[in-house]
């Protein structure tokens, strides 16, 4: 039995950050206005484990301006959500980066969500610099992003979103 080849993987990318948040009758439907919101509505997302590919530029961007892709293509994606499911709760989700000093663009992503502010920005900053302190060379914290929102009457979600590649289906 032969195994069918691998698709080459895609170049360095122009990683795109973007967040939203959502509201809708379940969680679920929350989570899905949210991903429309920050501009990936279409996408099948395979999350991955938060490393930057060497020569990759990550960039903050309006939802319009996130990864074009047809409908139901595959996101490789880092992404945080959090879901604030009773009336007045805050959710609070973020996405943090760091990237080697020797310019080579290389880096990490650590992704967390909250019940406040302070306690997402909190994990973020502890686990991107436990991350960055335990590879060799030396790593700075090259930015973040996050996302809140309070529940009224329905669920709501807030998501951040860095999308890598859009990969489509193949017959």
């Amino acid at each position: 039995m032969s195994v069918p080849p691998r698709p080459a993987p895609p170049s360095a990318p122009l990683i795109r950050v973007s967040r939203g948040t959502g509201t809708g009758p379940t969680r679920l439907a929350a989570f899905d206005a949210a991903l429309v919101a920050a501009g990936v509505p279409g996408f099948n997302l395979l999350p991955l484990s938060s490393v930057i590919p060497t020569g990759s530029q990550v960039r903050v961007v309006e939802p319009a301006d996130q990864l074009p892709g047809a409908h139901g293509d595959l996101l490789y994606c880092v992404y945080a959500t959090a879901a604030a499911l009773e009336p007045g709760a805050e959710a609070w989700a973020g996405v943090a980066w760091g990237v080697r000093d020797d310019g080579s663009g290389a880096g990490l992503f650590v992704e967390h969500h909250g019940p406040s502010e302070e306690a997402l920005h909190g994990e973020l900053d502890a686990t991107l610099g436990a991350m960055m302190a335990a590879r060799p060379g030396g790593y700075r914290e090259a930015g973040r992003l996050v996302a809140s929102v309070t529940a009224a009457e329905q669920p709501a979600v807030a998501v951040v979103l860095a999308s890598y590649a859009a990969l489509g289906w193949s017959a």
